[in-house]
């Protein structure tokens, strides 16, 4: 495990990332969004709720204005899968009809579009810190 001092500092150069390895995590991203699009359309729900809900883990970027580190923190939080993923196991396990699984699905396709963009989980150094590489400057 990395300690603090050996993680890269916000002004130093950073390693070059894998193009592979950003090709495929974005790749990965392109899947799970047609999945869960898919899956959606399946489900039945309204696109406009759809529509409604997409942009709504963005509202989690509210936290970078007490600090970089606790916004985030906040933003990871909801932009991981987990957070929908076991909102949609509590929904099929308690057999639960409405709106649960369309939510899920709704969050979950909000993660892959931004991973298929590039924009990664953020390091506390500042929003453009992300584990898919900097935003805004070119991975090789």
């Amino acid at each position: 495990m990395a300690t603090a001092s050996a993680l890269p500092q916000p002004g130093a150069a950073q390693p070059a990332r894998s193009s592979t390895v950003i090709a495929l995590l974005r790749l990965e991203g392109l899947a799970v969004a047609l999945l869960t699009a898919a899956l959606y359309a399946r489900a039945g729900a309204s696109w406009w709720l759809f529509a409604a809900l997409w942009i709504a883990p963005d509202l989690s970027l509210l936290g970078y204005l007490a600090s970089p580190c606790r916004g985030a923190r906040i933003y990871n939080a909801f932009h991981t899968y987990l957070l929908p993923g076991l909102l949609a196991l509590v929904a099929l396990l308690a057999h639960a009809q409405g709106l649960l699984i369309p939510v899920a699905l709704i969050w979950a396709n909000h993660i892959a579009i931004d991973r298929m963009l590039g924009y990664g989980l953020k390091y506390a150094e500042g929003f453009s810190y992300t584990h898919l590489g900097r935003i805004g400057k070119k991975n090789a």
